[in-house]
């Protein structure tokens, strides 16, 4: 089997572990199934998705924008 080498930063290297154990597979089965992008942007999704629950879970409550107009009145 041929072997290509990534060079990346050690920090890269540990996020990219982080992200192998995630999903329980190796280093390099997860390297040969996802790229940096892909996975950058599994990643914000997931944490989104978690803060959004959070935020949800703690019964919070979004402002629509022109109930924020109505209350502060237009900024121009």
């Amino acid at each position: 089997m041929a072997m290509i080498t990534v060079r990346v930063s050690e920090s890269e290297k540990e996020w990219l572990q982080y992200m192998a154990d995630f999903y329980g597979v190796t280093l390099s089965d997860l390297m040969k199934n996802y790229s940096m992008e892909q996975l950058e942007d599994e990643y914000d999704k997931q944490t989104a998705e978690i803060a959004h629950k959070r935020f949800i879970e703690d019964g919070k409550q979004t402002v629509s924008m022109k109930d924020i107009l109505d209350e502060f009145g237009d900024l121009d």
